[in-house]
């Protein structure tokens, strides 16, 4: 997903987002743990997409508080 995606989403739309991507993330380190996943890099991308969703929501977060 990119920045500029991520951005355009409403703050709840954007909290439900990260809650899924979180559990779909806990879910594949579960499967990868149990049975090798043979492209380990959607871990990585899964990790910093919801660490780009973070950013985006504590910035939009600020700013509406300004």
């Amino acid at each position: 997903m990119q920045t500029k995606e991520i951005r355009e989403m409403a703050i709840n739309d954007l909290v439900e987002r990260i809650e899924t991507e979180k559990a779909n993330l806990s879910a594949m380190k579960m499967n990868h743990a149990i049975s090798p996943i043979e492209n380990t890099s959607k871990l990585r991308r899964s990790r910093r997409n919801i660490a780009r969703m973070l950013t985006v929501l504590q910035q939009k977060q600020t700013n509406e508080k300004k």
